[in-house]
């Protein structure tokens, strides 16, 4: 279906063939796979139209605010049971000006779908097909396009990240080198999950609620059975936890039948917002792979007989992107650079840092490449 008027935010058109490909390819497998309740692929020509009227509205303010909304490609009769308008409006900056203020709590979309040759939002709705084509107003001048997973669990897969004139395309194959972490390999949509009290998919929100609280931190993931993390610990530590504090492994342990899924994440974002609340205190907070947490505002410190870690490689789960070599504390500073030493001596462990800018690495080692890597993943969680 063609659109009539032509965009004039540039980058809009640089993407929107990649990302009607990206639609394309996934639905068509989905299909294949026989999954059902599928979206509709949009045309770049779609994509372009949504992305530059999106792209200024964001620039705009409603009596003094910035907007943040959601919007989504689908007709209302795919939206279970959606809020709908008399009369479809048609798509431009001034309406979702208007409109934001009413629609920006997370879950609520806007709905978009074609008439004739142009794009009117029909409503809102709080659901969506499988891999439906959604597109996020985070802030001003900053837009994220992803989709809903088949599975319909967990975090949405971010496709693509535009802000102002830079354009980054998420590189799924990326999570396919050796030894990525599950985190990454999960964000990518590699290794879904169709339980929804899946450890990793818990790290995830994790992450998400870490670099929400704005002021940085460090999380340390260590194995339960080895008490190994200490030795790279400043002691006394200054606030050890014990017993170990089990909010959310508790949550974890439930096999779903004993609770809804509805409780069970309520529960979860509680928990996760107790735990994540911490990790804004100076300080490293540390948990185990059983998301039990020991400690918060710990030092780290290198390890006895350990070298000073030198190098680390670095990478971005985007198109184009190449690992690099370079010094840990090039990344942020000292935060990085104490995280990436705690990795280095700590080998079977992860640390997971936020920065106040928005930018999120993970830390792990890569016995394949004998080294730390260092993912940039920040991408994959606006």
């Amino acid at each position: 279906m063609e659109i009539a008027n032509e965009a004039t935010y540039q980058a809009a058109a640089k993407v929107a063939g990649t990302i009607e490909a990206h639609f394309k390819k996934h639905l068509c497998a989905a299909k294949e796979n026989g999954e059902d309740d599928l979206a509709t692929v949009p045309a770049a020509r779609q994509v372009e139209k949504i992305i530059d009227v999106a792209f200024w509205a964001s620039l705009r303010k409603e009596e003094g605010n910035a907007i943040r909304i959601s919007l989504a490609f689908l007709p209302p009769v795919q939206a279970g049971k959606p809020l709908l308008f008399e009369k479809p409006l048609l798509l431009t900056p001034q309406l979702l000006t208007k409109l934001a203020p009413g629609v920006e709590r997370p879950g609520i979309h806007i709905g978009v779908w074609p008439v004739g040759d142009e794009l009117y939002v029909w409503g809102t709705t709080i659901k969506l097909p499988n891999l439906c084509f959604v597109l996020d107003v985070s802030e001003p001048g900053l837009l994220v396009v992803k989709h809903r997973r088949a599975a319909g669990l967990g975090k949405f897969t971010n496709v693509a990240m535009l802000r102002g004139d830079q354009v980054k395309v998420v590189n799924e194959d990326s999570g396919m080198l050796p030894d990525s972490p599950p985190i990454l390999k999960s964000l990518l949509g590699l290794t879904p999950s169709c339980l929804w009290n899946n450890s990793v998919n818990v790290l995830i929100q994790i992450a998400v609620s870490m670099r929400a609280h704005k002021r940085g931190g460090i999380l340390l993931v260590t194995p339960s059975n080895s008490d190994a993390w200490r030795e790279s610990i400043i002691h006394p530590l200054q606030y050890p936890i014990n017993p170990a504090f089990s909010g959310v492994a508790d949550l974890l342990r439930y096999d779903g039948k004993s609770v809804t899924e509805i409780f069970w994440q309520n529960a979860l974002r509680r928990e996760v917002e107790n735990i994540t609340g911490l990790t804004a205190v100076d300080g490293a907070t540390i948990v185990n792979d059983q998301q039990e947490l020991l400690a918060f505002g710990a030092k780290i410190t290198r390890a006895k007989d350990a070298w000073p870690i030198d190098k680390v490689l670095l990478a971005e789960p985007i198109e184009g992107g190449v690992p690099t070599l370079i010094h840990p504390s090039a990344i942020g500073g000292t935060r990085h650079l104490s995280a990436a030493q705690f990795v280095h001596d700590q080998h079977d462990s992860q640390a997971l840092v936020a920065s106040q800018d928005g930018y999120f690495t993970i830390f792990s080692w890569s016995n394949h490449q004998q080294l730390v890597q260092a993912h940039r993943i920040d991408i994959l969680l606006i």
